[in-house]
């Protein structure tokens, strides 16, 4: 088994774009040739577009590109901006008179950091398209992780900086990866180490508190103190997939969030997990999903660790040179 990059996957591009002045972005992952896609969603609080074609029962087969974008509920606009530019190139499902890309898309709250005024739109969804490589995918503060922040239980004012993440690995022929927008209400821990890397800080921003246990200590407090989060995500892989097993890959790969970030699938989070099967390897569906949930764990590690500070929020970079000068 080696890692590789998330744009190794046969048939894979990504492309990022964002406003770091108004703290936000979008990031495409395009399939000119098609995928067999699935998705899975969890948590109390989705945005999301194109989910229920992707059920098995329903028509289309082949989905050709997947939108991770900020702006909240604003930012499904950005999917408009990739089926232009789809359409152009003559990609999509062919209705006769045109042929209609199939985009899916999935947003993060990131309104409270930067300027909530600017938001993921078609222009931007547009110019990530133009964007798009196959070269190695940026991480940190890009895309849809450009506002991305975690730990915000107790509010915006001991958030973290987060952002996007990627990883992917190959054993002999199978590619397998997953890249995801770390925007968390709790904290990521590295399931590898068990150290907390990332979340909460406690009152004087120099350490890291513990999300779980002070929502245990407010138990009977019910009220939503902050309610824009979600995690969303996509596992690519060049395996040959039927949409249900592509549905059940993406439901498996949710086990990665649930190792990596405490506690997952609030009802404060929309935590979304898309899959985009190429189709080029035969694969046993239940080392896929095992891998899959492996190479999320390891996609928001590096997404906090890539992080780097904004709007005074913190990054991990930050608590480790405070550590090393005490």
């Amino acid at each position: 088994m080696q890692q590789i990059a998330f744009t190794d996957i046969d048939d894979i591009k990504v492309g990022h774009a964002q406003n770091l002045d108004a703290g936000t972005g979008c990031t495409v992952v395009i399939c000119e040739k098609g995928a067999t896609a699935g998705v899975d969603v969890r948590g109390g609080a989705p945005g999301t577009r194109e989910t229920d074609l992707l059920n098995p029962v329903n028509l289309v087969e082949k989905i050709h590109a997947v939108v991770l974008a900020g702006g909240s509920a604003f930012g499904l606009d950005a999917a408009s901006g990739v089926m232009q530019y789809l359409e152009e190139r003559n990609i999509g499902f062919d209705v006769q008179v045109t042929k209609v890309p199939i985009v899916c898309a999935a947003v993060l709250f990131d309104l409270a950091i930067g300027d909530h005024r600017i938001r993921p739109d078609k222009e931007m969804g547009y110019r990530a398209c133009r964007n798009a490589t196959n070269e190695a995918c940026a991480e940190g503060n890009v895309g849809a992780g450009a506002g991305a922040t975690v730990g915000k239980v107790l509010g915006m004012a001991r958030a973290m900086k987060s952002g996007l993440g990627c990883h992917a690995i190959q054993v002999g022929a199978l590619k397998i990866g997953a890249l995801v927008a770390v925007n968390c209400l709790g904290d990521v821990i590295d399931p590898e180490t068990g150290e907390r890397l990332a979340g909460l800080l406690n009152e004087d921003l120099t350490r890291l508190a513990d999300t779980e246990a002070a929502m245990i200590q407010s138990y009977a407090t019910k009220k939503n103190v902050f309610a824009g989060n979600t995690t969303i995500g996509i596992i690519a892989t060049n395996a040959i997939l039927t949409k249900s097993q592509a549905a059940k890959l993406a439901s498996m790969a949710q086990d990665g969030y649930a190792r990596a970030m405490r506690p997952a699938h609030s009802m404060y989070d929309g935590d979304s997990i898309f899959t985009l099967a190429t189709g080029h390897v035969e694969a046993d569906s239940s080392v896929l999903g095992l891998l899959s949930a492996r190479v999320v764990e390891r996609a928001i590690v590096s997404a906090v660790k890539k992080a780097g500070p904004l709007f005074g929020h913190k990054c991990r970079a930050d608590l480790q040179a405070v550590r090393r000068e005490s």
